[in-house]
C-alpha cells in the first residue's frame, strides 16, 4: 500500500511539472523534472513512516469531566442543628399598680399610723375596700407587731398605698371603761352590723389607726351608716388632735 502511494505522488508530480519541464526543453528539463520527482516520493515515504500521517484528522473528542475520584471515601459534610423557632413575643401589658412600700425585716408591717389621716365616707361596691366599709383582715398587737389577730376594721381613710382603719370588737368596754382609759385606749359603740354573724353591737377603737394593705383584707362586712362614721370621724379627730 505504501508502494502505491509513493508511486502515485510521483506520477501526479510528473503531471503538474512535465509540462513546465518541456517547456525547458532537452536535457535541462528532463533533469529538472526527475529531481522534483524525486523530491515528491522521498517526502511522500517521509509522511507514510510518520506516526502522525496515519492518525486521521478531526476534532479529537474529549473525555467529559467529572468529580475527580480518589481513594478516601468523601467525608460527610455536617449539617448545623437546625434552632428552634422563636414564638411570637408576648405583648406587654400595663404594668400592675405599685402597692405599700414595706420596710424591710420582721414581718412587713410598717407600724401603726402616727401622722394625720384624711378621714372621708367614700363606700363604693367596686370590690375593693373603701373607707366608710368594714372588712376582715390580720392586725397586728400592738405590743408585739409579729403576732395578730384576724379580725374586722372600718376603713377611714389611706395613706401611700395603705388602708387607715380602726379595729372593732364585739366586747362590752363600758364594763372597764376606766380601766381602759388609764391605758389610753378610747372606745366609741357603733351598734351591730352584717361583719358579726351573731348580730353582736360592736365598739371601735378611736386612739389606734392601724394600716393594712388592701391586697390581704377581705372585703366582708358591709358598709357603716353615714351618720354612723361622721360621728365617729368627729371623735377620731379630737382623739388624736387632727384639725
Amino acid at each position: 500500500m505504501t508502494s502505491r502511494c509513493v508511486s502515485s505522488a510521483g506520477a501526479s508530480v510528473r503531471r503538474t511539472i512535465g509540462p513546465v519541464a518541456e517547456g525547458l526543453g532537452g536535457q535541462v528539463g528532463r533533469a529538472v523534472l526527475r529531481a522534483i520527482a524525486a523530491g515528491a516520493t522521498a517526502a511522500a515515504r517521509s509522511l507514510l513512516r510518520s506516526p502522525s500521517s496515519r492518525t486521521p484528522t478531526g476534532t479529537a473528542r474529549r473525555a467529559p469531566s467529572g468529580p475527580r475520584r480518589t481513594g478516601r471515601a468523601p467525608s460527610p459534610r455536617s449539617r448545623p442543628a437546625p434552632s428552634a423557632p422563636s414564638g411570637p413575643s408576648a405583648p406587654s401589658g400595663p404594668s400592675a399598680p405599685s402597692g405599700p412600700t414595706r420596710p424591710s425585716g420582721g414581718n412587713g408591717y410598717p407600724g401603726d399610723f402616727t401622722g394625720e389621716a384624711v378621714v372621708e365616707y367614700r363606700p363604693d361596691p367596686d370590690g375593693d375596700a373603701d373607707p366608710g366599709e368594714v372588712v376582715w383582715g390580720w392586725v397586728p398587737y400592738e405590743e408585739d407587731h409579729g403576732q395578730g389577730k384576724d379580725r374586722p376594721v372600718l376603713v377611714i381613710g389611706k395613706d401611700a398605698g395603705w388602708l387607715l382603719c380602726l379595729t372593732l370588737t364585739s366586747k362590752d368596754h363600758d364594763r372597764d371603761a376606766a380601766q381602759e382609759a388609764r391605758q389610753g385606749r378610747q372606745w366609741m359603740d357603733v351598734g351591730a352590723g352584717d361583719w358579726d354573724a351573731r348580730g353582736r353591737p360592736s365598739e371601735v377603737r378611736l386612739d389606734r389607726v392601724v394600716r393594712l394593705d388592701p391586697d390581704e383584707v377581705r372585703r366582708e362586712g358591709g358598709t357603716l351608716r353615714r351618720d354612723v362614721f361622721d360621728a365617729v370621724a368627729d371623735e377620731v379627730r379630737r382623739v388624736n388632735g387632727w384639725g
